[in-house]
């Protein structure tokens, strides 16, 4: 038994001496350039003057390095997480005018707006809301379509205001009916196709509070609702033709 235990001992890689780990370094002088994040691990000396009871401050001035390396590195990885939501969000808005371009009527592109835009845009509903008219009657002639009272869209959203993000609301029956008590957070766009159209809204809603907020960059959705707009002008024509 103890000719056994003598044996796995001497298998045993013997301790690596600090001496070793010395000239290792030395015979090595980029290691830590290779290995950055071993400086994060180690604790620098601290020194103290033989005199007067002063403290050199160099190990706090190491220790505010660290810190601040740590700062920017969560900083970058931030950066790059916004970066790939904002790649995300625009191969959604792409894959949504692309099938907002394959409609083959007027009544199909609201279908488009109203049910595949909620799979394509990851949320919980999308409305399409457009102020009465005298020419429009009580009801929406074509399903997916909300009647707002004239005068509405400038009383929600604000006279000169194009996008309206909200991070925690309760979802406003009059845009979203039904599915109203689902939403937590919505964004609103300012929809006007041509001058002799009645002004609309376009409206998104999810059940995640704080997923729109009003920090958020407005360009990608803008271009959604100015592509919306333009559909829905060509579309009138087409059947005034």
């Amino acid at each position: 038994m103890a000719e056994q235990q003598i044996g796995e001992l001497k298998k045993r890689p013997a301790p690596i001496s600090a001496a070793q780990v010395i000239a290792y370094l030395r015979r090595h002088p980029d290691f830590l350039v290779r290995h950055p994040k071993l400086l994060d691990m180690q604790v620098p000396p601290s020194r103290h003057s033989n005199g007067g009871g002063v403290v050199d401050l160099q190990q706090a001035m190491v220790e505010k390095l660290r810190k601040d390396v740590s700062k920017l590195r969560a900083e970058q990885d931030e950066i790059i997480a916004n970066s790939r939501d904002n790649l995300g969000t625009q191969e959604r808005i792409h894959k949504a005018v692309l099938a907002l371009l394959e409609a083959e009527t007027f009544e199909h592109f609201i279908e488009i707006i109203t049910s595949d835009l909620v799979l394509l845009l990851d949320v919980d509903v999308v409305c399409l809301c457009i102020e009465r008219t005298k020419s429009i009657g009580p009801r929406p002639s074509l399903e997916g379509l909300e009647l707002l009272a004239p005068g509405s869209v400038d009383r929600i959203m604000g006279k000169q205001r194009l996008v309206l993000l909200r991070d925690e609301i309760n979802g406003d029956p009059e845009i979203f009916g039904a599915a109203s008590d689902l939403v937590r957070s919505d964004a609103l766009l300012r929809l006007h196709p041509s001058p002799s159209a009645p002004v609309g809204l376009l409206a998104f809603g999810t059940r995640h509070p704080g997923y729109f907020h009003p920090g958020q960059g407005t360009e990608l959705l803008s271009f959604l609702g100015r592509i919306i707009e333009f559909g829905i002008r060509a579309w009138l024509d087409l059947s005034r033709a």
